[in-house]
């Protein structure tokens, strides 16, 4: 049977038009960033390893400053350059400040009331307005110094003690002990000797929290709760709401003023007024015990290991650099004298203290993939498309050793670079941005820096440090743990020698 003439002109009239609209739609597809392929399913998931962020600073060598990955069915875009950073966290804010909603996470939060994980919206606004304005304002800050030496002496006196015995001190140890008791008395009005000890349960919920959960990427497989965490994340926040529920009974019940000040003190003068202004778009949202659980909980986990880590990290490249250990101490003695400890009031006096700080935050932020973020809508960032509901990573770890912003020797330790320098950690210079940037960007800050600054400092003046057993101080084991916080592998033990001459 013959094709007639019509029948072929029909079939390559119909083939052409199929080409030319599928070529016509190609091209009108946006332009996704650069990225490995994903695999079915998983995505690039296979792609992911410990730690995470040099992780993906490796895959960034290969497909650019913004790469597009897949993590299960999660479109996620990874930010690897100061100039990209910009552009996420400036340029773009407004559409790029919502935060994805994270299974585990949301359990542990109160379906995330708190302030780091609520939603871009009124509500997270008027959060961020309670928390800079009463929780953490320079005055409030200010306000807790006299608490702050008395944690502080108590660590000193331990330090000292274990130098007259000529004894090893585990400075990891001692510097989170501090820090979680420094959290614990700001937020709760207790220390971690007190009755109400909720550290050891906050520090599974961190954990928790910063643990894989395939529920997240492949949303199908979280009814069935395969890793537990579901389960669990439901048990550490009843344990978490007991312990907080019974703080803010003993605190109401009070008639001594011994909580005065405090951020559970604050938060329940201020219970029954609204959180945000009223509005046509959303309902105003008034502040009950649940949202003050949940403030209290977001404080307790920016606070707690973010100070320890900078501290851990600092004083392990200060012993890694003997010379550096010395001109920071003969500033000490300059500015202080060796007939006295440091005082809060000295350290803007400190300018080489404050370049180690940005030297030791530069090469090891404590959070180094900030807060994931996540887009409203779509949007084009240099020169790609950025999808609505993509997470947006972004690597603060790779930013503060890109070479282009920092030269050749952006892996060495050097606080030098920061003389006569301008760059700060305050969120302005993208390449420098440990406590993230724009609107979502760290509120305690201020408290952070000052925690870091004064327990370093204090350290540094009042004792020298060695290695145990001789050990060479470039045979000091730099290794990093697993997880998302930038925690050393190994803790960090030094023997001290007392100093001071009081």
């Amino acid at each position: 049977m013959e094709t007639s003439p019509l029948a072929i002109l029909s079939t390559a009239l119909l083939v052409t038009l199929y080409f030319f609209f599928h070529h016509l739609r190609r091209r009108k597809a946006p332009k996704l960033p650069p990225g490995p392929p994903p695999l079915p399913i998983i995505g690039n998931l296979h792609q992911l390893a410990n730690p995470p962020h040099r992780c993906l600073h490796s895959l960034a060598k290969s497909y650019g400053p913004i790469m597009f990955l897949r993590f299960g069915n999660k479109p996620t875009v990874v930010v690897s350059s100061p100039e990209v950073a910009e552009l996420v966290l400036r340029t773009h804010d407004s559409i790029l400040s919502s935060r994805p909603s994270l299974d585990a996470v949301r359990h542990l939060s109160y379906g995330n009331k708190g302030m780091a994980l609520a939603d871009n919206g009124a509500y997270w606004r008027g959060m961020r307005r309670i928390c800079m304005l009463q929780l953490l304002s320079p005055a409030k800050v200010e306000s807790f110094a006299p608490m702050r030496r008395e944690e502080l002496g108590r660590v000193f006196g331990r330090v000292r003690a274990a130098a007259a015995a000529r004894e090893a001190v585990d400075v990891s140890a001692e510097v989170a002990q501090l820090i979680g008791d420094l959290a614990c008395r700001m937020i709760l009005g207790y220390s971690t000797r007190d009755k109400f000890n909720l550290k050891p349960v906050m520090l599974q919920a961190l954990r928790l929290a910063q643990a894989f959960n395939l529920a997240d990427y492949v949303p199908l497989l979280g009814a069935l709760d395969l890793q537990g965490m579901t389960r669990r994340a439901k048990a550490l926040n009843r344990a978490l709401d007991k312990v907080l529920e019974d703080i803010m009974r003993e605190h109401e019940e009070d008639t001594t003023g011994k909580y005065k000040g405090d951020f559970i003190d604050t938060l329940l003068a201020d219970m029954g007024h609204p959180i945000n202004s009223s509005s046509q778009d959303e309902p105003v949202h008034i502040l009950g015990r649940t949202n003050i659980k949940a403030i209290a909980l977001d404080m307790f986990a920016g606070s707690y290991e973010s100070s320890a880590v900078a501290i851990e990290w600092a004083m392990s490249e200060l012993i890694r650099h003997p010379h550096t250990m010395k001109r920071l101490q003969q500033e000490l003695e300059a500015v202080i004298g060796l007939g006295r400890t440091v005082e809060e009031s000295d350290l803007p006096k400190l300018e080489y203290l404050e370049m180690v700080v940005k030297e030791s935050l530069r090469l090891y932020p404590p959070g180094p993939l900030l807060l994931p973020h996540e887009s409203t809508e779509g949007v084009e960032i240099g020169g790609y498309y950025i999808p609505k509901g993509t997470r947006v990573l972004v690597n603060a770890w790779a930013l503060g050793r890109d070479a282009n912003a920092w030269t050749e020797n952006a892996e060495e330790f050097l606080p030098e670079r920061f003389e006569n320098s301008s760059v700060d950690v305050k969120g302005r210079d993208f390449h420098l941005i440990p406590f993230g940037s724009g609107r979502r960007g760290c509120p305690g800050m201020n408290m952070g820096l000052v925690n870091v600054r004064l327990v370093l400092a204090q350290l540094v003046h009042c004792f020298d440090w060695e290695l145990p057993e001789g050990t060479s101080p470039s045979e000091l084991d730099m290794s990093e743990g697993i997880g998302l916080s930038m925690l050393r592998e190994k803790h960090l033990i030094l023997r001290p020698s007392y100093r001071l001459l009081v």
